[in-house]
């Protein structure tokens, strides 16, 4: 009884390890339930009801021959990068089929694609207005809806080289090009000196502004410091006018006193002076005569001074007498 029902079981075992695979990370698993395409998710599949396709990248290089305007023959070289969409899966199976290669003849397809839109792009030109520049941006933006619709992802796109097939044409456009690139450069030196030259210009400025301001804060520092040597001028002078003043009225004082007594002019500087000049003379006396009848004054000295003794006592007498 055993036997009977092991058998089965193992044949069972056998047809699932035959049928069933483990899904590989790098594989994309299809399958078609009610004539829809979908993705199978689980880690085992069956094998003759999955499609296992792989999702990797493929990597193609193209080179497209065509005229330009004015039927002068060029050489487009261009790679381009693609693998499947598992947005359009469905559109993939219909172009490349249900097999392992629907990448690569999805890719084979969008080659057609990709020469058909840079021969409809080329021929509006001349040679001379096409660069490669221009080509890849044309390419980039309807690629990658042609490739949507081919169940491809692009991936990258890169244009190679772009080249004119007669030589001597190729050559005209190298040195064309190459002149293009010395205008550019010696253009751009130019902008760089007159950049250079604002510069410098914006910095003379700024720094005679700056020189004016410096000159001028240094003139108003010096007119302030001439007011106050004028202000301290004008206090010293007012200082020394005032004392003049006092020093006038102190002497006016002393001449006022002198005149009511005469007998104080005995004890001023100046009489002590002339008696001691008085002395150092030649045939000078010990006692200085009063009288006016001395006929032998030393010299004119002697007789000014005895003259203003006589006249100081005279003065004091005449005082005197009035106030008897």
């Amino acid at each position: 009884m055993w036997e009977l029902v092991s058998i089965p079981l193992a044949l069972a075992a056998l047809g699932i390890i035959y049928e069933y695979r483990l899904r590989k990370p790098d594989q994309l698993i299809l399958i078609e339930s009610e004539g829809v395409i979908k993705e199978r998710k689980s880690r085992f599949y069956p094998r003759h009801l999955s499609l296992a396709l792989p999702n990797t990248t493929h990597s193609t290089q193209l080179s497209v021959e065509m005229a330009v305007k004015g039927n002068l023959d060029i050489k487009v070289k261009l790679a381009f990068t693609v693998a499947a969409s598992h947005k359009n899966i469905p559109s993939l199976v219909r172009v490349g089929g249900w097999n392992g290669k629907a990448v690569i003849k999805a890719s084979k397809e969008l080659e057609t694609i990709i020469q058909s839109l840079i021969k409809k792009f080329v021929e509006k030109y001349e040679i001379e207005e096409l660069s490669s520049e221009k080509i890849y941006d044309y390419l980039k933006a309807n690629v990658t809806q042609s490739g949507e619709m081919l169940g491809l992802e692009i991936i990258t796109l890169t244009i190679q080289s772009f080249d004119a097939l007669d030589p001597k044409i190729s050559e005209a456009m190298k040195q064309q090009e190459s002149a293009r690139i010395f205008e550019q450069t010696e253009l751009l030196n130019q902008k760089a000196r007159i950049a250079a030259a604002k510069v410098k210009l914006k910095a003379d400025e700024e720094i005679a502004v700056m020189e004016s301001e410096l000159a001028l804060k240094k003139y108003e520092l010096k007119k302030a410091e001439m007011e106050k040597d004028s202000a301290l001028a004008h206090a010293r002078i007012e200082e020394e006018l005032k004392r003049k003043k006092l020093q006038l009225s102190f002497d006016s004082d002393e001449l006022e006193l002198l005149k009511k007594s005469p007998e104080l002019l005995m004890l001023t500087p100046q009489a002590a002076r002339l008696a001691e000049a008085s002395q150092t003379l030649k045939n000078a006396r010990t006692i200085v005569s009063l009288s006016s009848n001395d006929g032998t004054q030393g010299n004119d000295l002697i007789g000014m001074f005895q003259k203003f003794l006589a006249n100081a006592f005279s003065g004091y007498a005449n005082n005197n007498n009035e106030k008897k």
